[in-house]
């Protein structure tokens, strides 16, 4: 059997207590994870790791806006079309103001999140990038069966914001990083079984599946499998996550908990 774990954004702003977009619980999601993973070592052909990797300055990070007062917004703010137009927030940089303007309009009129503005994380450089212990560990006891891990990076393009692995929420055409990961999509095809990980449910998780599956084939949407106990929403987007959970078993995942997977 050709068995891929996707493991989604398991990085230390997120799984870590100390990092700066803790999900809650993603911690301990992180120890079964990794539980699972030894358990399963010697089956595994593919491990797949998404990395969410910004720069300080970032369109959904407070330094890139402000208000009527010059000040920044705080995190979880939620910027809209209509609030730009109306002065509400500007671009902090003057220079920003009218793309920025067409980026809410852009990410607006495709049914995606609204702007969210987060904490500055998972900033290039820094510990919150890094892959959160016990994984760490796991993954290297599997690459020294002479493997390799297959990183992807995404987030680094300050213009757009880059919940899915696969692509941006609102595609820069001067900018492939943005576009579709046609690469990673063909090699998850070729997997028999493809186990799904990783923070957080309710936005990179979802996003992320949500988009193979929509240029995968109904067929091999079945060939996916949500570790359920190893993906934890954002605290307060919890209904966001259980949404994506019941769209996409109607559509033909499966879920199973990490002790009970192919056992």
């Amino acid at each position: 059997m050709n068995l891929h774990f996707l493991i989604i954004d398991p990085q230390n702003d997120f799984a870590h207590p100390q990092g700066n977009l803790f999900v809650p619980n993603a911690d301990k999601d992180a120890e079964r994870l990794s539980a699972m993973l030894k358990r399963h070592e010697s089956k595994i052909e593919d491990v797949h790791i998404t990395l969410d990797t910004h720069h300080f300055v970032d369109i959904a990070h407070p330094i890139f806006w402000v208000d009527t007062q010059g000040k920044h917004p705080a995190p979880f703010t939620s910027i809209t079309e209509t609030e730009v137009l109306e002065g509400k927030w500007r671009a902090t940089h003057a220079g920003c103001q009218e793309r920025a303007l067409a980026y809410v309009k852009a990410l607006e009129s495709s049914g995606r999140y609204a702007l969210t503005i987060w904490p500055p994380h998972c900033l290039i450089g820094q510990h919150g990038h890094n892959i959160v212990q016990p994984l760490v560990d796991v993954l290297t006891s599997w690459e020294n069966q002479f493997a390799m891990v297959d990183y992807v990076t995404k987030g680094s393009n300050m213009w757009t914001e880059h919940y899915s692995a696969v692509q941006a929420d609102v595609p820069d055409p001067e900018d492939p990083s943005t576009q579709l990961n046609t690469s990673l999509i063909d090699t998850l095809q070729q997997a028999d079984l493809i186990a799904l990980s990783g923070q957080a449910l309710s936005h990179c998780v979802a996003n992320t599946i949500r988009d193979i599956a929509n240029n995968f084939g109904d067929e091999n949407i079945q060939k996916m499998v949500l570790i359920e106990d190893t993906s934890s929403s954002v605290a307060g987007f919890e209904e966001l996550g259980e949404q994506f959970v019941a769209e996409m078993t109607a559509r033909g995942m499966r879920t199973a908990k990490s002790h009970e997977f192919l056992v």
